[in-house]
């Protein structure tokens, strides 16, 4: 089977996997969520509400139904996109609630992977031209230390040093109290700044973006360095290369030329996988910085039990990362003809 056709028959075995992947998730969640303790009636009415009152709440919420009716009939929905109203913010549906945070939630999940790619790339491949020197030990021990800190903790400290002890960046807010936010298509405030042509607003939006985004950022460093200086170590043993400076080629000319070329081809599979990393490192930055974007508003939903909005915005979620997946493979496959599927 020549490799053109097996491409398209993995892609099409990933596209048909897809929906049960989503299934799978889809049906995690339900179950999860009816298991954990609390009721969402509860958090909608507090414990002074009559009974009356939160047993007729439970029938129009449909939560008085069998279980296993209330997943037919969620799956139902699902099926036709619809992925419910929210049971606490009353009227606004989780499409709402994703078309209003989740363009912070990009914003930030974007400017951090750049951040990611940036540092890791840049400390992998200086740790890669120098093995086993101090520079290459401390990359090694960045790239555990970065892995291994909790991102709330990280945020809070790097929220404590630069925030309130040097004043450096602003707390709590995705655009400065009082002003105007801007307003574009895309709901990102620095494309928006820049499509309107406002420094002003673009500055502001960067200010407020830098330091959740830093932090995120550098933690997931970590991973693109030790993979890229693991592969570039690799590479740079190559006949090839060997044969690069036998000709007389200068070393960093190889190192960014040939090596670092090949050595990033990596990267693209580990993006895929790093994308699920960051969804939820972006939940728990947006908490510790009180960021409002939808990993915020999904923590709330699950403090309120408000099953609908969190059904909705880990599909939504899962959806993305799924997607992404795929695309990475394919992209993947077409930039290096040595896989084979």
């Amino acid at each position: 089977m020549s490799r053109s056709k097996a491409l398209q028959y993995y892609i099409l075995a990933r596209v048909l996997l897809a929906p049960l992947m989503l299934w799978l998730i889809v049906t995690l969640v339900f179950l999860l969520l009816r298991a954990t303790p609390g009721d969402p009636v509860d958090a909608i009415y507090g414990a002074r509400a009559s009974a009356e009152a939160k047993e007729q709440l439970r029938q129009q919420l449909g939560l008085d139904l069998p279980l296993g009716l209330q997943y037919l009939n969620y799956l139902g929905r699902l099926l036709q996109l619809d992925l419910g109203t929210s049971l606490t913010s009353r009227g606004q549906t989780v499409w709402d609630i994703i078309g209003l945070h989740f363009p912070a939630t990009m914003e930030l999940a974007v400017c951090s992977m750049g951040v990611a790619l940036a540092i890791g790339i840049t400390i992998g491949t200086l740790a890669a031209s120098r093995p086993n020197t101090p520079l290459d030990v401390g990359a090694r021990l960045f790239s555990i230390i970065t892995y291994s800190v909790p991102p709330f903790w990280a945020g809070m400290l790097l929220q404590l040093i630069f925030a309130v002890e040097l004043q450096w960046f602003p707390l709590g807010t995705r655009f400065a109290l009082g002003e105007t936010p801007p307003q574009g298509p895309t709901g990102l405030y620095v494309m928006d700044s820049i499509l309107s042509g406002n420094l002003g607003q673009l500055w502001v939006s960067i200010h407020h973006l830098a330091l959740p985004s830093l932090t995120l950022g550098l933690l997931l460093s970590g991973i693109f360095e030790r993979i890229v200086r693991v592969n570039l170590q690799q590479t740079l043993k190559a006949d090839y290369v060997e044969a690069a400076k036998a000709r007389g080629i200068p070393e960093l000319r190889i190192l960014l030329s040939h090596a670092l070329k090949n050595a990033l081809i990596p990267v693209i599979t580990i993006l895929g996988l790093t994308l699920a990393a960051l969804l939820g490192g972006t939940v728990l930055t947006e908490v510790t910085f009180s960021w409002p974007g939808l990993g915020n508003r999904l923590y709330e939903a699950i403090s309120d039990r408000d099953y609908t909005t969190v059904q909705g915005v880990v599909v939504f979620f899962a959806s993305i990362v799924v997607m992404a997946s795929i695309a990475i493979d394919i992209l993947n496959a077409y930039v290096d003809p040595r896989i084979r599927y």
